[in-house]
Order: structure tokens, then C-alpha cells, then sequence
């Protein structure tokens, strides 16, 4: 009988396979990092062919390293970097493009465009996002506009779409050979293109971007007990497997972290940040600058809402540090570097390389450090990358008790990035609030295979996934209020100072 639950975590610098078992607890993975493409200023992609060629090898060797086979998975969950966009031949199977990620700006003047044409507020309305970089939408426009044939192929029924998880569905499920075209709602809300009621392409919004319905995969729940397909027998996996789960990884988090309760939040600490807050089947319009999003849909129950804050650069911000400064040779030593000073020396570093998401929205903004004098040294400039992370937290903090009515009480945090202890201590000292690591920090593709299981019933419901939820750290707030008021006030001032930087108009 098989007994266990695989999970694809295809994120933004690596892909993992991770294998679960019933009480939840992480049974075997294999991590592969794939190429950052920067082309120029603002510009990010990453080869599909790589990301597909390094989710088949870390497949393997997850499996291999266990001694497990594809007999003993009763479903497979998918996760994914969202809106991460991928155009390919169908025929062929071969990306018309690069990916362009979600951090990727280039559509900036598409975005403004909208916005200045009154669509912005039909998107809002219709998508429950803002006209920016960050979605898929503005990704494919520019595809068709820009990469030769892509408009004829797109016509023609040629070329296809899809974010990561489609792309890995579509060739884990046989590629040109039968491959499966879907995605889920989840993904699907991240485009610009789904209408948030109905959980359709809308054809006003496909309009707005002149993308034709035939490029768009198939919507369907985020857990599906007849699955989205099977791999294939000669596959990565070695066998069929039936992939029963599909989630962007924000939501694929909230899952993994059970926030299955209205009112209960969750912060992922990964590449960029991104706080859920579980809004129930109620449709909640953000008034101060977050995103309505599905949080989740389990088979044929009702859809679930979220608000949600982007964060664009947090735990890229420390690989700044290692990879374009040099002061650090691996992100664990951004923690022992800024803890060799008690503060932050004055200087505060605003990592807006990719322009501001949540709260503020602004493609103009450019990365800033701000307050340097002679005294400060590198230890200073990794501590103010460390309460960067913290106070884009609260930034989006703030707003979610505005438009929620309901202050914070606990932070629930997962990712890389809360395995810096000083990191979290200082995101309590920020926020004034608790904060709370599970045992499983990697709670991504442990809801991937949440909600593959819960499809096959493999888990009878959600109550038994809450029961499996552990606490393996806290940390309680340690500054006066007076000490947290006056650092988050200067961090506002010097998000100021990023601002208008470039001419996107």
C-alpha cells in the first residue's frame, strides 16, 4: 500500500522534489538551483528547459536516495513560482522564450498604460490586482509584441501559456505527446486574466492584454480527486503517478502552515516575502494597497479568498549581498556578520531592485541605502538587509489589520530565511507580536502534498492536517514601543527616498 505523498516545489532559484508522510514529517528530498538570467537592468528570466531537466533530475534523486518508488506516492502535489511566465509550441514542446519572472519589470510601460487607459480599475475589480509587473498578463502581451512569430503561433493555436505549474504538469504528463494543459485557481488569479467570481478567463481582461483564449490552460480546483493527469511510466518518477494537487506557493503555504480558518495568517520568507491572510468564501477588496487572491479550492467545495502582500526582494536581498558585493560567502553568514553590532548604525537599506510591491506599488521605485556615515561598516549594511525583510513585514502588516479590522496576535512564518534566528528576533521586535517557526519549515511543498493527499483521501480533512501543525520555535518581542516606532519611522523615510526614481510614464 503506498504511504507516502510527493510534492514538485518548482520556486524562483531552485526546484526541490520533497516526499511526505502521513503524520506530515519530511521523509526524503532532492534541491537543484537553476540559472538567474539578467539580461539587463530590471530584466529577469530563467530557462524552462532547465527548470523542467532539473525537476525530472531532482525527482530521481529524491526517489533513488529514499529506495522509494513511484508506487509507494499516492498523489503528487505541485508548487510553483506564480506568475513566472512561460510560452511554448505545442508541437514542438519548445519555449518560444525565456521564462520571465515575476520579479521581471519590463512590462513597466504596459502596466502605466493601463492604468492611464481607466483599465486598472477594471482589473482591480474583475482580478482583485493592481495594473503591475509582478502578473503574468502584461508577461505574455510583451511576449506576443516582442519575440518573432509569437503573435502568428499564439493565432494560429500554436503557442500555449502557463506558469510553472503548467508547464511541469504539461511535460511530467507527456509534453507533445499527450501533455496535460491546466492549471488551478490559484495560479490562474495571479495573471490579470481569471475574474475572481466566476473562476474563468475573463475575455474583457484577455482583450485588455490581446491574449487569445486558445494560449490559456484549462482552470481547475487546487485539489482533484480524478488528478490533473499522470506521469508518465518512463518518467522522472520512474512509474504513473497521479497528480492530484496543484497551488501556487504562496497558497500552497497557507495549506502547509493550516491556516484553513478565517482571520489566520501566515508569512512566507523565501526570494520575496508574501503574507496570506485566509478571508474565507467572503470576497474582501483591499482598501490600502493588498491583493485579493484564492487562497485555495479542495474539489467541489467552495472557493477560498485571501489578502495578500507581495513583497518582491527580501531573501534576495542577502543574495545581493553574497552574490554582487562579496561581503558574505553564504546567506548563514549574513546572521553571525550582523550580529557582530547591536544596531543598525543608522543605515537602512530599501532593496527595491525590482520596483515596490505591497503596499505601495510602484515600478518607479529603485533600491536605496540611506543614513551611511564613515562609523558604518558591513556588519551594519547585513543588519539593515536583515530589518529590511522585517519591515516590508510590517508594512504589509499594517495594511492587512486596516483592511481586515482585526489586529495581529501571531505571526506564523515559514522559508529559508527563518532559519536566521536574529532575522526572527528582530521581525518580533518589529511587529510587537510573536513570532512562530512550525517543525516543518518548508510548509511550501508540504501543502502542495497536503492538498495532493486530501484528494485521494489519504488525509480524511483538514482538522487532521491541524493536527499534524508543531511549533519548533518562538520568538517574543524584546524592544520598547517607543524603540519600535522610532526605527519603523525612519524605515518610511527612507522607502521615500526610492521613490520616482525611473521614468516609467
Amino acid at each position: 500500500m503506498a504511504e507516502f505523498v510527493g510534492a514538485v516545489d518548482q520556486g524562483t532559484t531552485s526546484t526541490r522534489f520533497m516526499i511526505f508522510d502521513h503524520s506530515g514529517n519530511e521523509v526524503g528530498r532532492h534541491q537543484l538551483e537553476h540559472e538567474q538570467i539578467l539580461p539587463q537592468a530590471g530584466w529577469v528570466e530563467h530557462n524552462p528547459v532547465e527548470i523542467i531537466e532539473r525537476t525530472n533530475a531532482a525527482c530521481q534523486s529524491a526517489l533513488n536516495a529514499t529506495k522509494l518508488s513511484a508506487s509507494d506516492l499516492v498523489g503528487l502535489g505541485i508548487t510553483n513560482q506564480r506568475e513566472t511566465t512561460v510560452v511554448w509550441d505545442r508541437r514542438t514542446g519548445r519555449p518560444l522564450y525565456n521564462a520571465i519572472v515575476w520579479q521581471d519589470t519590463r512590462t513597466d510601460r504596459i502596466a502605466t498604460a493601463l492604468e492611464r487607459e481607466g483599465k486598472g480599475d477594471v482589473i482591480r475589480r474583475k482580478a482583485g490586482l493592481p495594473p503591475a509587473t509582478y502578473f503574468s498578463g502584461g508577461k505574455i502581451q510583451w511576449i506576443l509584441e516582442n519575440v518573432d512569430g509569437a503573435r502568428a503561433a499564439a493565432e494560429r493555436g500554436d503557442a500555449l501559456f502557463g506558469n510553472t505549474d503548467t508547464w511541469v504538469i504539461w511535460n511530467l504528463t507527456g509534453g507533445v505527446n499527450g501533455g496535460v494543459h491546466v492549471t488551478d485557481v490559484t495560479n490562474a488569479s495571479r495573471t490579470m486574466l481569471m475574474n475572481l467570481e466566476t473562476l474563468d478567463w475573463d475575455d474583457e481582461l484577455l482583450g485588455f492584454f490581446g491574449v487569445p483564449r486558445s494560449m490559456l490552460p484549462e482552470i481547475k480546483p487546487s485539489s482533484l480527486a480524478e488528478g490533473y493527469g499522470t506521469t508518465l511510466a518512463n518518467g522522472a518518477l520512474g512509474g504513473e503517478v497521479r497528480i492530484t494537487g496543484d497551488l501556487g506557493d504562496q497558497q500552497a503555504a497557507t495549506v502547509g502552515q493550516v491556516c484553513f480558518a478565517p482571520g489566520e495568517a501566515k508569512n512566507t520568507y523565501g526570494t520575496g516575502n508574501f503574507m496570506l491572510l485566509n478571508t474565507g468564501t467572503e470576497l474582501v477588496r483591499s482598501e490600502n494597497g493588498l491583493l485579493s487572491t484564492v487562497c485555495y479550492k479542495f474539489g467541489d467545495e467552495p472557493v477560498v479568498y485571501a489578502l495578500e502582500g507581495s513583497i518582491a526582494v527580501t531573501g534576495s536581498a542577502v543574495q545581493w549581498l553574497r552574490d554582487q558585493l562579496g561581503i558574505i560567502s553564504g546567506a548563514a553568514q549574513s546572521e553571525s556578520l550582523a550580529r557582530q553590532v547591536t544596531d543598525n548604525g543608522g543605515v537602512y537599506f530599501v532593496p527595491a531592485f525590482s520596483g515596490l510591491f505591497a503596499p505601495y506599488w510602484r515600478s518607479d521605485a529603485r533600491g536605496a541605502i540611506v543614513g551611511l556615515s564613515r562609523f558604518n561598516t558591513n556588519a551594519h549594511l547585513a543588519r539593515a538587509t536583515l530589518e529590511a525583510i522585517c519591515y516590508q513585514s510590517r508594512d504589509v502588516a499594517d495594511a492587512m489589520s486596516a483592511d481586515s479590522g482585526v489586529p495581529l496576535e501571531k505571526l506564523r512564518v515559514d522559508g529559508g530565511v527563518t532559519m536566521n534566528e536574529l532575522c526572527m528576533q528582530i521581525q518580533a521586535d518589529v511587529l510587537g507580536v510573536p513570532v512562530s517557526r512550525p517543525v516543518v519549515a518548508e510548509t511550501t511543498a508540504l501543502g502542495a502534498a497536503y492538498a495532493a493527499g486530501l484528494a485521494v483521501g489519504f488525509w480524511s480533512s483538514t482538522d487532521e492536517l491541524r493536527e499534524n501543525w508543531n511549533e519548533a520555535r518562538r520568538w517574543e518581542p524584546t524592544w520598547s514601543e517607543e524603540q519600535r516606532e522610532e526605527g519603523y519611522a525612519k524605515w518610511k523615510k527612507a522607502v521615500e527616498r526610492t521613490l520616482d526614481w525611473v521614468d516609467v510614464g
